[in-house]
């Protein structure tokens, strides 16, 4: 556990180091932007992101998009923004940005873009870095995000099904969608603990009704045979063993 505890300090210190940086970088690319014309700008932007550098890019795309909001380029500007902020980890701003630009330009040929742009979003802010690093398994974290994101995909799809984003998106939902079930698992387990058989087999079958195309359906359905097992329910107990005996032959809770 040693080299764990001292790595978080580490870590935080570097994060703190990156933010000064930033903050400094931002204060001298605006100083660099004051003379600038839109085109100017614009260009600067694009050969920033040509090369990677996407705070810079985030920077002068925002300051263009506060100088001239209606200007010629304003939508791409929008667009691009969304990019480099999603790219620099800004999770917020590339929200914020992603709804003002759905909002003003709902019928914009590129809106299709922008609701995969919210799914991406939404996806790594569910997404746990400390977790990552660590190779932590924490199924049962707050959900809501994953939830999001796969409405964000659902509507891109459902609007949008020759978008040239929704192959992909629909990959997205079937990852986000053992995401969840995984959630719900991890919560029934929890009941199991706690005794609480019944909210326990109802987390099951809630897997079962809504992920049963994931790799989950299994340890639903078992945990199902135990809670009625322990609740004395023989009926319910035996039709879940039926369903776990059809699809999972091999479970250990067979004989």
């Amino acid at each position: 556990m040693k080299p764990i505890r001292l790595m978080m300090p580490l870590v935080v210190g570097v994060m703190i180091s990156v933010t000064g940086c930033s903050s400094s970088d931002d204060s001298e690319e605006r100083a660099r932007l004051a003379n600038m014309g839109s085109q100017q700008m614009y260009d600067h932007a694009k050969r920033s992101m040509s090369v990677g550098n996407f705070g810079q890019a985030a920077t002068t795309l925002s300051e263009l998009d506060s100088r001239y909001p209606f200007g010629p380029l304003s939508n791409q500007v929008q667009l691009d923004l969304i990019y480099s902020y999603y790219k620099s980890g800004k999770i917020d701003e590339t929200l914020a940005t992603i709804d003002r630009f759905i909002r003003l330009n709902p019928n914009h040929s590129d809106v299709d873009y922008a609701y995969y742009m919210r799914g991406l979003t939404n996806m790594e802010s569910d997404a746990n870095l400390f977790q990552e690093m660590m190779q932590i398994d924490r199924s049962d974290r707050d959900p809501t995000k994953a939830r999001e994101a796969f409405e964000d995909f659902r509507r891109l799809i459902l609007q949008y099904p020759d978008s040239k984003y929704a192959v992909d998106a629909k990959k997205r939902m079937m990852f986000i969608k053992q995401r969840l079930a995984k959630y719900e698992i991890a919560i029934a387990r929890f009941y199991m603990r706690r005794e609480a058989y019944v909210a326990a087999a109802n987390r099951g079958r809630y897997v079962l009704e809504n992920y049963s195309n994931t790799d989950q359906v299994q340890e639903a359905l078992e945990i199902m045979v135990s809670s009625y097992d322990l609740l004395g329910l023989t009926e319910l107990k035996e039709n879940a063993m039926k369903t776990l005996k059809l699809n999972f032959p091999d479970s250990d809770f067979i004989g």
